[in-house]
């Protein structure tokens, strides 16, 4: 989505939902209901540090920003992986909720202190230790509003975890693909939008850029007042710097894992993009026409120049992130359905939404099985 460099080259509590780069994540609050969807702006509040590569994996594991739980730790903060505590599963492994003290981040009672999403990794599965080291080496440097917070990790034996803040509203996919009568709005949909694209912009502009290689729905997570947060940074790559003008990157993901039918939607929707009368082809049947015309098309127009085949005839993430706020409705124009402020029956369900694409863990930064990503997402 876009050029990333130019043309060089399951819910009881929810977190505070305070967009401000931290350490660790601030207490538990409950979201209060408000009627209009308020894009943040953004608050210059993130810092990369020093990105140096390669860095040894002691290097990475000693990183002042990110707490070494032991296992015994993390057993007591999701009541030892209990069945009830479980968020999530996927290839990669199980996501369980879990509870910690606020202060001292050792494991609290259930319902106090800091809630937490513990990715626990199967041995066996997609995400291998080199998947999981890259996500701390990032995620461990790495602190924006709109980038997920790692709050630690667990490295035992074969045992291999990591522990992020809680989101409540769950990941983007599940809320485009659930069953339900109350759609996203048009207006909670520019906000995610524009809440991802800060994300990717601040990575690919930082001094020491990052490709993402990840970009998909379910790796888009939501607070509890729908602001979007990047997740799931195993893929991640050190971008060109210094004479190093271009980065060799592959497709990544797992081959063969979406239907043919799902692998071309692009080619198919491309027509569509550029033409006012017949957009309303490809718009969300679900949103029943409650969108403005003349925004919808500015937005396809955008989204089709991201996909232009000349990676020189992108737009860089700034600019994309730029003409999606000139976008955004005046306060108050728009509201959005209650709905978006509650949490769907569909979404406390231990019973996981089976997307056509793959399975993504209810509110938890952690995707199921991946899928092929673009060679410079």
């Amino acid at each position: 989505m876009g050029n990333c460099f130019g043309s060089s080259a399951r819910v009881d509590a929810t977190l505070s939902t305070a967009s401000e780069a931290s350490k660790f994540p601030s207490k538990t609050s409950n979201s209060s209901p408000h009627s209009n969807i308020s894009i943040p702006p953004y608050s210059g509040k993130s810092s990369a540090e020093s990105l140096p590569t390669p860095r040894s994996e002691a290097e990475i594991l000693s990183s002042p920003n990110v707490k070494a739980f032991s296992f015994n730790e993390l057993k007591n903060a999701t009541r030892n992986f209990r069945p009830d505590s479980l968020l999530g599963e996927g290839g990669f492994g199980y996501v369980f909720k879990g509870w910690i003290d606020e202060h001292t981040l050792s494991a609290a009672k259930p319902g106090s202190g800091l809630v937490i999403a513990v990715k626990k990794l199967k041995p066996e599965g997609f995400q291998g230790h080199k998947e999981w080291l890259t996500e701390v080496n990032y995620l461990g440097q790495l602190h924006h509003p709109n980038l997920v917070k790692l709050i630690g990790y667990c490295f035992e034996g074969d045992n291999r975890l990591l522990v992020y803040e809680f989101m409540p509203k769950g990941s983007l996919e599940n809320h485009l693909f659930r069953r339900g009568p109350q759609p996203l709005s048009w207006a909670t949909r520019m906000k995610v939008a524009i809440g991802a694209a800060r994300g990717l912009s601040f990575l690919h502009e930082a001094e020491e850029q990052v490709i993402y290689r990840d970009f998909k729905a379910s790796n888009i997570l939501l607070d509890g007042e729908f602001n979007a947060k990047l997740s799931d940074f195993g893929l991640a790559k050190a971008g060109p710097t210094g004479d190093r003008t271009h980065v060799s990157t592959q497709v990544v993901g797992t081959h063969g894992y979406a239907a043919p039918e799902y692998v071309a939607t692009v080619d198919w929707a491309k027509p569509y993009m550029g033409d006012k009368r017949r957009l309303f082809r490809i718009m969300d049947i679900k949103l029943e026409g409650q969108y403005p015309q003349k925004a919808a098309f500015a937005a396809a127009t955008i989204a089709s120049q991201c996909l232009n085949q000349d990676p020189k005839l992108r737009p860089r993430m700034a600019e994309v992130l730029a003409k999606l706020e000139e976008l955004q409705a005046p306060k108050g124009a728009t509201r959005h359905s209650k709905a978006d402020n509650q949490v769907d029956p569909v979404l406390m369900s231990p019973l996981r939404h089976h997307s056509p694409m793959n399975v993504t863990p209810l509110a938890s930064p952690l995707p199921a099985n991946r899928k092929a990503a673009s060679r410079l997402r």
